[in-house]
């Protein structure tokens, strides 16, 4: 195994396998034909035809796309089709800075393959000069990734929040972590990522931050969310994403970033030209990848 293989989990998309979801005459997102077929059955909300799946034209302001498609969504969660529903609303919209055309339950937004956001947060501490790395181990009862290792705060953007005061939130309930050292956090940047995977195509921008911790603060799981945190060297940790599956796809990417930034991964790596290009030029764009 290698880094590149964890990076490849974030770049599996065959462009073939889907069809434009149209929202306003606007591309926001892509349908796999199974569930296309699905909504064909709900023909006064969407449109659906060989080459497109269309929100209905007289659903024509955001209030009312975000009601008719409601009702599909919960129709069909009925038949079991969403077992991860969250009871959170994502925005639709046609980027992250644009006023959204509906908003849709999580736990659906990748069946419709439109952008999602999340924020996740580095927090390592410095050991007799070594970085150290708090790993959380999410818990068996999350809809995505029971049990695999993440960062020590990490979680979806939903709409009506800031980033910011969204990772202050996440600090607070899933690590127990003071509001004067989570404001220590610093924007570090995004990476993004579209993949196939087990609940749909997922199409994710994550905005990342760094914190240095203090090695007497210890995260504490709060909110159900995290089994566990683990304090491992940054060295263990980039070894475990390297020989093991462990991690989540996308913390495993949120590392190797933060590895690259920091130094841990260097220049006579053997992987280190592709990893540095995968991340900055954009191995995991449409585009990009089949």
């Amino acid at each position: 195994m290698s880094l590149i293989d964890r990076l490849d989990a974030c770049a599996r998309f065959t462009p073939e396998n889907y069809r434009p979801l149209l929202i306003a005459g606007k591309m926001l997102g892509r349908v796999d034909h199974a569930f296309a077929e699905t909504l064909s059955a709900f023909d006064d909300v969407f449109n659906v035809t060989a080459d497109a799946v269309a929100l209905a034209d007289d659903l024509d302001d955001p209030d009312r796309r975000t009601a008719a498609v409601a009702r599909v969504l919960e129709a069909l969660r009925a038949d079991g089709l969403f077992p991860g529903w969250r009871g959170e609303h994502y925005p639709v919209s046609e980027s992250f800075y644009a006023m959204p055309l509906l908003t849709v339950e999580r736990a659906t937004v990748p069946r419709f393959g439109t952008m999602g956001y999340g924020v996740h947060m580095n927090g390592y501490v410095i050991k007799r000069g070594v970085k150290h790395m708090w790993v959380g181990k999410r818990s068996m009862k999350k809809p995505t990734g029971p049990g695999k290792l993440d960062q020590v705060v990490a979680g979806g953007q939903p709409v009506g929040l800031s980033v910011w005061d969204n990772l202050m939130k996440e600090c607070g309930e899933e690590a127990g972590m003071p509001a004067d050292l989570a404001r220590c956090a610093q924007p570090v940047g995004t990476v993004s990522y579209i993949t196939e995977r087990d609940e749909g195509l997922r199409h994710d921008v994550l905005f990342n931050y760094d914190v240095e911790l203090p090695e007497s603060f210890e995260p504490t799981p709060t909110d159900g969310e995290v089994d566990a945190f683990y304090l491992w060297p940054i060295d263990d940790v980039i070894a475990r994403i390297r020989e093991t599956d462990d991690f989540k796809f996308n913390a495993a990417l949120v590392i190797i970033d933060f590895a690259v930034r920091h130094g841990v991964l260097k220049p006579d790596d053997p992987e280190y030209i592709d990893i540095t290009e995968a991340i900055r030029v954009g191995r995991f764009s449409a585009a990009k990848v089949r």
